[in-house]
This record gives C-alpha cells, structure tokens and sequence, in this order.
C-alpha cells in the first residue's frame, strides 16, 4: 500500500485557487452574521480569521482524485499485482472471479478447507474415481459418480473440498469454471535471518533475501541468498544434476521456506519452497538489504601506524577503498585483486588478502573464497591486456556457469597510468568497478575509469610512500584484527622498494622488536626472487611462509635458501654484465652508464632486466657520489635507474613518443624509475635522444 502520487494522499486535486471574496485575501473576518456560522466557523471569527477560507485568504476549488478514486492511497491487488483504490485487498476485476486455491507443498491436510475450490493434477484413473493431488504431500479421490466428463493423468482441474473424513481420507467434486483467479495458499512457517539461523538447527524456517549466487552441481542446485545479516546456501533437489528452480536467477528477491541444517560445519537450508517476491514486498525486502549492506560496510576509522602527513591527507580515500572492498565482501561479489609482482606490490595485495579472506568466510563459508576472490600477479606494473583478457574470461565463465555477480577489481601498485587506459576500456564496456592503490605517477585520464583511486602524488607525496604502506593502513581499515599479524609488510614493502622516505624509517622502526633491517630486506629479495619463477600464479602457500604466516623455523629456512639462491644468481649475472657497461660524462656532469642486456647478460634467468639494472645501477652508485644515470636496454627496450638527476619519466617518454615519429615510444613508471618500449629498428635513434634529454637535465 502507498500514497497515491497524483493528489499526495489527500484524495482530491486542487483544478483552481481564487482570492476569497470574502475577505478579499487578507484571512481576516469581517462583518458577519454570526447566526450563519457552523461552530467551528464561529470558533475561527472570534480567533478573527475568515471562517471561509480559514484564514489563508484562498479559497480552492477542488475534484475527487481519479487514480485513487478520492480513497488517497494505492493498493496492490494480491492475484494480479495491479493497482487499484478501494476497500478490500483485490482489484475489482479479480473480486468477480471466483477463487481456486493452489496449494503449496509444504501445506498438509490441515490447511483444507471444505467447501472451497482447488487446482490439482489428476495422478491416477481408477474404476471408482479419479485420484487427483492438490500438491505432493495432499491426495483426494474423485468418485466416479461425480465424474462429469473423462479425465486423464496429468490433466489438471479444478475440485471442490466435499468433506475430509476422521482417518484422513479427502472427497472432491469436479467444479467447471470459465474463468477464476488463483489464489496460492502458503503454510506459515517462522522468519528468522541468516545470522540467526545457528540457533534454529534442524527446524523449518523461512528467510527472505536476494539471490546472489546459483550453482549447479550433479546433485542439488545451490542459491547463496543474501539478507540483511549476510549470506546462507540453500540446496534446492529435483533430479540429480538438473537445475530446480529455473525460472529463479540472479539478482531475483525469494522467500525460502525449508529446513535448517549443517553441511561441513556450515549453516545450509534444504529448500521445500522458493517463491520470488515482487512489488511493495519485494521493493521493501530490497531496501532492508541495501540499508544493512551501508551499514555494515563503514571501514574502520583505526588510528594509522605510524605518523605521516601525507598518509593522513590520504585517509578518507584510504577509508573509501576501504569501504568499496567490504561491500563486495558482505554483498557475496567476486573480487579479483592485481597486483604488481615484486615486493612492493605483493605486500600490498597480501595485507588486504590477510583481512578479506576471514571475512568471506565469514559471509559465505568455508569454502566461499574459491568462489568470491581471486588474486592474480602483474609482470608489468600496470594492468597490460593479457591481464584483463585473463580477468574478464573467468568472470564471465563463473557468472555463467554460477550466476554470479561480475567482480570488483582491486589493483594496487598498478592502474594509475595512461598504459592502463586500453585494459580499463574493456572493464567500463562490462560495467565493472575498479579500484586503484597505487604510487606511480599518476595520469589523471584514468580517473574517468575508476571509482576510486588511491595515490601519494594526489596530496603532495611521491612514490617513496609505497603501495604495500598504503595497503597496509587499508587492510586494517577492513579488518583490524589482522593488524598485528601484517604491521611487518609496510616495511617489507619499504625496503623491497628502496624507499627514502621518513614513513619508511617509521614502519621499519616499528617492527624493530621482531624483525632486523637485515631480516626484512631478505624478505623483500626471497618475494621478488619467489614473484620471478611464480610466473601468473598467486603461490598463496610459498608467500605466506616468506612472509611469515605460518611455522616460524620455515620460514627462516625458506627466505635464507631463496635469499642465497637469489644472490648467487645476481652475482653471476653481475659478472657477465659489469665488463661490458660503458660509461660517459654528460654536459650535466651526470655519470651515463649503459649496457645491451641482449647481448652481455643471462636471458629468461633470474634476475630479469629491471632487476639486473637495477643492481647494476646500485653496485655503481657505491663507488662515486656523482649524479649517476643507468640504462639497460634490449632489442626493444630500455630499463632506467637514476640517482641524484630531476628527471621525469613519463613526461620524457610521452615526448619521445612525439618528436620520434615510427618508434612506437611508450611506456613509464616512477618519476626517476622506469621502462621505455619502442619498435626495434628505432633502437638506436631513441636511445641517442634519451642520452641528449639526459643531458639536459637539472642535477637534483
């Protein structure tokens, strides 16, 4: 029932409002015989307002509502849905209809009544009658002396309830009708909602929610319903392997009516009835869910680790990330999280897994994680095509082949840079929301792409605040009770990240009790050695011992083995590489050094080209306090470290690109760390005018 919107729920319509000629507009009495007056027009002279247009000095002429029919409210007819006004609970087209009862399957004998009318299906044809089932557990015989014409099995007809005799045993009379309305008769059971559902174990009841989740598997169907206090799997049974329910699907508002049990120590309803909810009902089932779902999805406003002003000037994007994320969590949403693979980037991504993963569990299950998340490495440090290929081919499998709601997209350490822009083209053709934590230098086209975005440079930072810090503030935000067990990747990530910002000396210093410097750059290097041979694969397990979450004597095993493992390999390629890198003086006095990684270094060997140059750079850096340039470059490539240079990555590639015409320049990164691609018979023309952009540059 709701207001009527034509007249506001008063009944009438106002066609026209006239100055009252009484008082000529002024709402004030004037000379009157009070022997005319009603009381309460009496009442209104003496108070001296014009008891004729009851002192607003308008007189209105008014007309009955026509859509309301003057009643000022809506009804929704209970058989067809329509609209109408009136008294009573049916349309008048309905009202005229005689009723036949359809009943439910969870309805018994005792929710008969005699002398009302049925819908049922003949199951059996016998020489005394025919056997007709009103629903599968209610059967009644129709004698045939009542028989007025010849019935089949699986003809479905209309019966009067004669009589229900003492043992049972139930009588019907054929009714032909022309036309009737249908009216379902449902057995009333208790409501209760999902988080409740624990104290009710083997009884029947009945919940109300949004289908979120329909999984076919070679026995029951499964509809994860989602409420307003979170989720339950309800099994549905027809046939082994055939869908129940099909008219039912994503997104669709049901009652579920069915019994209460425990399926590998979680919650299940073994569904007797599902009905979809439309309307009022539904709208209002809707709207308690969206209201909860708002509720429960505020983010934790926890008190940062470390001081920090520019972490602090990021905090309400911090908090909205926050909040985006666990709306997915509590909404059963997928959640696909990219991240970039080395240290900073899986640190990042593993301090929001550590606080997502309970709570999908929470939520969904033991099991729900293999269904709602999904964390996926990026080799380069934005979201390339063959990630998002990736991405959007399981999201549309598993919204297939399960109903499920396409994902939320977390990226983190990448997604804040122009090179993103053709991967966040196809998430906005599909409608997919995506956010971004990252410390590259951001290109403000992305923003259009995104809902919210996360980036040191938008309050005056740089990329010295990393990813894993951000990521680490955020995951605490979403579940604080995982703070103690992550404190340690922010510096991880520091570290990993050779960051010389003062929030890298803070969260270094904050876990100087349980880890040495020593202890986590070992961390940073066994991750990025460990992100090199994983390849695509998220190695859950192998992560979390580098990262210590699990045995400690592992993990102190593990990240010494690879750490050895790691530097053996640097060394060597180091002593491939150093004979051959040559040097120059630039104008600038800057110290140039480049080396053809194509030809003077182990290829598709750890360490790959950004981390040999890098530690190239590094080992050069040690022996002069000169502004010093490193360029490792390819057939196609070229890999850029630079220590003491003003230099700008992203703007020396974006003018490349233009004054280079058929070199194909593109490419990124930080501000004093990246990577340039460019076609390779340009090679030589676009590194000849990096060096002379070099030399330009201002000695930082």
């Amino acid at each position: 029932m709701a207001l009527c919107k034509a007249c506001d729920g008063r009944g009438f319509i106002i066609t026209e409002e006239n100055e009252c000629s009484s008082c000529k507009g002024t709402g004030k009495a004037r000379s009157i015989n009070l022997s005319e007056l009603s009381e309460k027009q009496l009442s209104q002279a003496l108070d001296g307002s014009c008891p004729v247009c009851n002192g607003t000095g308008i007189v209105r002429v008014t007309e009955k509502c026509q859509e309301c029919n003057g009643y000022g409210e809506i009804k929704e007819c209970r058989i067809c849905g329509s609209s109408f006004s009136g008294d009573g609970d049916l349309c008048e087209k309905c009202a005229e209809k005689p009723s036949v009862c359809l009943l439910s399957n969870l309805c018994d004998v005792h929710d008969l009544r005699v002398g009302a009318i049925y819908e049922g299906s003949v199951s059996g044809v016998v020489d005394f009658g025919a056997f007709v089932d009103l629903n599968k557990k209610v059967r009644g015989l129709v004698h045939s002396s009542n028989l007025i014409s010849e019935v089949n099995v699986g003809d479905t007809v209309h019966v009067q309830i004669k009589n229900i005799k003492p043992n049972g045993n139930i009588e019907l009379i054929p009714k032909k009708l022309r036309e009737c309305q249908i009216v379902e008769v449902e057995r009333d059971f208790p409501g209760c909602t999902s988080s409740e559902l624990s104290a009710h174990i083997g009884e029947t009841m009945s919940v109300a929610g949004r289908v979120v989740q329909v999984k076919q598997t070679a026995g029951p169907t499964i509809f994860t319903i989602l409420d307003r206090s979170g989720t339950v799997a309800c099994a549905a049974f027809e046939r082994a392997g055939e869908r129940a329910y099909p008219e039912i699907d994503r997104g669709a508002i049901v009652n579920v009516i069915g019994d209460v049990s425990l399926r590998n120590q979680d919650i299940q309803i073994e569904v007797a009835a599902m009905k979809r909810m439309l309307g009022s009902e539904a709208a209002r089932i809707e709207g308690q869910i969206e209201d909860a779902l708002e509720v429960i999805s505020e983010p934790h406003n926890v008190d940062l680790l470390i001081e920090s002003h520019v972490l602090s000037a990021l905090k309400d994007g911090m908090l909205a990330v926050a909040k985006r994320i666990r709306r997915a969590v509590f909404s059963s949403q997928p959640i696909v999280l990219r991240h970039h693979a080395d240290a900073d980037g899986m640190t990042a991504a593993i301090a929001l897994e550590r606080a997502i993963l309970p709570l999908i569990r929470e939520v969904g299950g033991t099991d729900a994680e293999y269904h709602f998340y999904r964390r996926s490495p990026s080799k380069a440090p934005f979201y390339e095509m063959i990630d998002i290929v990736r991405d959007m081919c399981f999201a549309l499998d598993d919204q297939a082949r399960h109903g499920q709601d396409l994902p939320l997209v977390v990226l983190v350490d990448n997604g804040s840079t122009e090179e993103d822009v053709p991967a966040f083209k196809h998430t906005a053709v599909y409608g997919i929301d995506v956010v971004v934590v990252d410390h590259h230098h951001p290109d403000a086209v992305v923003d259009q792409y995104l809902c919210e975005h996360v980036n040191p440079y938008h309050v005056g930072g740089d990329f010295g605040v990393t990813a894993g810090m951000i990521c680490g503030e955020i995951a605490r935000m979403i579940n604080p009770e995982v703070t103690e067990e992550i404190k340690h990747l922010p510096a991880v990530a520091a570290l990993g990240d050779r960051s010389a910002a003062v929030e890298a000396r803070g969260y270094i210093d904050l876990v100087s009790d349980q880890y040495t410097v020593s202890d986590l750059s070992d961390i940073a290097l066994a991750l990025d050695y460990a992100a090199f041979w994983l390849k695509f694969q998220d190695g859950r397990g192998l992560v979390n011992d580098i990262l210590n979450f699990g045995k400690l004597d592992r993990h102190r095993k593990l990240v010494k083995l690879l750490c050895e493992q790691a530097r053996s390999a640097i060394d060597d390629q180091l002593k491939v590489c150093m004979p051959h890198v040559l040097t120059q003086k630039l104008p600038n006095g800057v110290s140039l050094n480049v080396i053809d990684l194509e030809h003077f270094a182990h290829k598709f060997t750890f360490p790959p080209p950004g981390k040999t140059s890098g530690e190239i750079h590094d080992l050069i850096c040690q022996g002069t306090d000169d502004s010093v340039v490193t360029i490792g470059y390819g057939p196609d490539f070229a890999v850029i470290r630079s220590r003491g240079v003003a230099m700008n990555i992203p703007q020396m590639v974006r003018e490349l690109h233009d004054e280079l015409d058929g070199a194909g320049v593109s490419g990124g990164g930080h501000l004093v760390v990246g990577s340039i691609k460019f076609v390779e018979g340009m090679r030589k023309e676009v590194l000849q005018r990096l060096a002379q952009m070099i030399g330009g540059l201002e000695i930082a």
